[in-house]
């Protein structure tokens, strides 16, 4: 029998759906499940959302994890997340980036590892320190896991340290991303194609700043949405949405809810909104960037059938 450890992992359930000449007739579905209470499971299936009452289920059961995604999709969604968020420096270094955004954020400051070099790896770190410390920056690397194992590995000989682990994970838009009840006091999600002064104030808050670099991080998408959520004339919640990667990928960052307005719904409400908004303009999938030790966060997106995908590291090279 499934046990609330299930939650979050992959399970095939065979259940009752119905009767043929007094025998039962049985449907299997297999996905994520999201929610299991007293009396229904939840599953996250390629085909949207199915909730089953216990009572229906003959059969349930944890299947094996699915294999890691090919470097080739690593790469895809690393790229398609790095044109989500624009660094306002940029350079090259055989097939890896080099980002700079006056020190905002790790992603818009660190070499992205996904290509070759073209060099040696050794001399590859070399070139990477001395590109940030003409720009007067400490370097950093975000290295995606296990692609950029060997990174890794070179940058571990060398002492740098790591910030913590961060998950990458996607969704399908294939159906609407699930909300909870809509009040009939509950304000509206607005999406602008700007942020307002208010929305940046949230954003600088969260980020201990905002430069102007950043603002370049956060607008120079040619696809992007800026949600708020306003109630008696003050901001709640806030969000932003991106659609890259060929237009396939909606790129979630900045799902933000005043401390006082919290566990109202209203982070689902923002992040379904965006998605609702990426669906009709053709993305096919979601994808975030949340932090393992952040289990609050992770257990609202994995509520919203958010699965891992991969993970990365951000590396920092140790003081000169």
């Amino acid at each position: 029998m499934l046990r609330q450890q299930d939650v979050g992992h992959r399970i095939v359930v065979r259940r009752v759906v119905g009767e043929r000449a007094g025998r039962p007739l049985f449907s299997d579905a297999l996905g994520e499940l999201v929610e299991l209470t007293g009396t229904h499971l939840t599953l996250a299936t390629a085909q949207g959302r199915l909730r089953v009452a216990l009572d229906e289920v003959h059969r349930a059961k944890r299947v094996p994890a699915t294999r890691r995604p090919t470097a080739a999709a690593v790469v895809e969604l690393e790229l398609a997340a790095d044109e989500a968020w624009p660094a306002a420096v940029r350079g090259r270094l055989g097939g890896w980036l080099l980002r700079s955004a006056e020190g905002w954020s790790g992603r818009a400051n660190s070499a992205l590892p996904v290509g070759d070099p073209d060099r040696p790896l050794p001399e590859a770190v070399d070139a990477v320190l001395r590109w940030y410390a003409d720009l007067g920056q400490p370097a950093m690397v975000n290295t995606p896991l296990p692609l950029a194992t060997p990174v890794g590995a070179e940058l571990d000989a060398r002492g740098w340290t790591a910030r913590p682990l961060v998950l990458v994970q996607t969704a399908s838009l294939a159906a609407p991303l699930p909300a909870p009840p809509l009040a009939a006091d509950t304000p509206l999600v607005e999406l602008a194609t700007a942020p307002s002064e208010d929305w940046l104030a949230i954003a600088a808050d969260r980020k201990g700043g905002l430069p102007d670099s950043a603002r370049h991080v956060l607008t120079a998408v040619g696809r992007v949405r800026f949600a708020q959520v306003y109630a008696d004339g003050r901001l709640l919640a806030t969000g932003r949405g991106t659609i890259t990667g060929q237009g396939r990928w909606l790129g979630l960052s900045l799902i933000e809810v005043v401390p006082e307005a919290r566990r109202r719904g209203l982070a689902r409400r923002v992040v379904g909104a965006l998605a609702d908004w990426a669906r009709a303009e053709g993305a096919t999938r979601a994808f975030l960037q949340v932090e393992q030790r952040n289990p609050a966060a992770v257990a609202l997106y994995r509520g919203l059938g958010f699965t891992t995908h991969h993970t990365y590291l951000t590396r920092v090279a140790p003081p000169a």
